[in-house]
């Protein structure tokens, strides 16, 4: 499955269908007084669907993305319709206050997809994307300075396969603040890049995954450090990191398979075999064209894409209000368009 208006149309109504689905409804808040004892559309207003609030405001991002991609489809004035209910002042000026509250709320996963939600609307040229960019900006700015304050203080960085690992946010936040022009921003991650990752060696995929991770630990850091050095600097790095990587070897890495697709924890392997595939996409392009790791790469990115996207368009809520975020990144190449 590749995207085209036909797949992109049945993404964008899994999006719709749980965009306004309160519950079921699985998040942390942290409960500082009785103001934060309320149901999720008071807290975060404008994200509060798609079982938690990272998922709905990347099922945002993918409305965003698709109604861009494809302005002519039927589908593009439904996915409009959505922001337009969503990304209002009112809205946006609750989930500023639980953000003033509460300034490391999903930090830094889900605040990462938000900053990617503005990306998409600075990038778009569009008198609707407008608007709600204008909406957006405050919480935008909010999130941006509060990310400022804890990366500045983070001392050790987050090496898991899911939500709070730091290497996945800060890719998503360093692509943002490149399209923004946020240099302080782009300044202190790629010091915090260094300092993290730069003398990293001898990481293992063996390992992995180390629970039910929909992210890797170690292509994660790669992806991520692809972005702030050069292609030969990136290739030697990339062979003290990864040494097991053969060359000219198609039998690396295998993707992950489910047996239970109604389980929310194995359905995590769907993404990650989704997020492997753009993270590898994302090393080639970091390479040297005569690097001969490339034809490996290549593979086992194509065998991760093929498998992850054939499970992308679940039934089950497990899935289905979530993995067509990951199926979009990837389809769209968003991560090799900054």
């Amino acid at each position: 499955m590749e995207i085209n208006q036909t797949t992109a149309s049945k993404l964008v109504q899994l999006v719709l269908n749980c965009v306004e689905c309160e519950y079921p409804h699985s998040n942390i808040y942290w409960l500082s007084s009785d103001e934060d004892v309320k149901p999720p559309r008071e807290l975060t207003p404008a994200f509060y669907g798609c079982l938690d609030w990272h998922s709905a405001v990347h099922g945002h991002w993918l409305l965003a993305r698709l109604a861009r991609y494809f302005p002519e489809a039927s589908f593009s004035l439904s996915a409009k319709q959505a922001l337009e209910k969503s990304l209002i002042p009112e809205k946006i000026e609750g989930e500023m206050a639980y953000f003033k509250r509460h300034p490391r709320f999903e930090v830094p996963y889900g605040v990462a997809w938000l900053l990617q939600l503005a990306a998409e609307l600075h990038e778009w040229d569009d008198v609707g994307a407008k608007k709600w960019l204008t909406a957006l900006q405050p919480l935008e700015k909010l999130i941006a300075d509060n990310l400022q304050h804890w990366l500045q203080k983070l001392t050790i960085c987050d090496r898991t396969g899911m939500h709070k690992q730091t290497a996945f946010g800060l890719g998503l936040i360093l692509d943002w603040a490149k399209i923004t022009e946020n240099s302080d921003l782009i300044n202190l991650i790629e010091h915090k890049t260094k300092q993290f990752y730069l003398n990293n060696k001898n990481h293992s995929l063996k390992f992995e995954p180390l629970g039910h991770d929909f992210l890797s630990p170690s292509l994660a850091q790669a992806d991520l450090m692809r972005r702030i050095l050069t292609q030969n600097a990136f290739a030697e790095w990339l062979t003290k990191f990864l040494p097991d990587i053969p060359v000219d070897n198609t039998n690396w890495l295998k993707p992950l398979e489910v047996d239970d697709s109604e389980d929310y924890m194995q359905s995590h392997f769907y993404g990650l075999n989704l997020s492997r595939a753009w993270m590898i996409e994302g090393i080639i392009s970091g390479l040297p064209d005569e690097d001969k790791r490339i034809n490996t790469l290549h593979n086992t990115a194509t065998i991760h894409r093929q498998i992850g996207l054939e499970n992308a368009i679940c039934e089950h809520y497990a899935g289905s209000h979530w993995l067509g975020t990951f199926a979009v990144y990837l389809t769209t190449s968003r991560g090799l368009s900054i």
